[in-house]
């Protein structure tokens, strides 16, 4: 068993609106201990971050880098407390997404979960294969320029 999110999953909403978590997801929630699951609206993606503990204390690290009297923090702590939903999980491992984080992620009948080690995200499955090609995208452009300075000799442009 691991204690990190891994991999993705889509899967479908029921007719009464719930979503079975992912079993391998509910096994490293359970080894966290968090009481449901807690979400936020991604601050710059059509997704929302979903997690326990360990979700809880990396923003709460974040946090502790400013000033609790800050813009900074003040603005970090609306957009990452102020819209945070604690959903129940049920015996079942279902959880019912709100319409507000539906309508913040253009969910209609299926959802993909994609791990992210420490938390996992939900999205809207199309919106998720966009954002995969972009990352892919991007990362054999970041692959090409670290293969690039590799072949450069040593202290060249120095």
């Amino acid at each position: 068993m691991t204690d990190r999110f891994v991999s993705n999953f889509t899967n479908r909403l029921d007719a009464k609106g719930r979503v079975s978590i992912p079993s391998s997801f509910r096994a490293v929630l359970a080894k966290d201990g968090y009481e449901g699951l807690y979400v936020h609206p991604a601050l710059d993606l059509a997704a929302f971050d979903a997690g326990g503990y360990a979700l809880r204390r990396t923003i709460d690290e974040i946090l502790a880098r400013f000033s609790p009297f800050s813009e900074e923090w003040e603005s970090l702590s609306t957009a990452l407390n102020g819209t945070s939903e604690v959903l129940r999980v049920d015996p079942e491992g279902r959880i019912m997404l709100s319409e507000a984080l539906k309508a913040h992620v253009g969910i209609t009948d299926t959802v993909t979960f994609v791990g992210h080690g420490h938390k996992f995200q939900i999205w809207e499955p199309q919106q998720f294969q966009a954002h995969l090609e972009a990352a892919k995208s991007k990362l054999r452009d970041v692959k090409r320029a670290l293969g690039a300075q590799s072949l450069a000799p040593a202290g060249a442009g120095t």
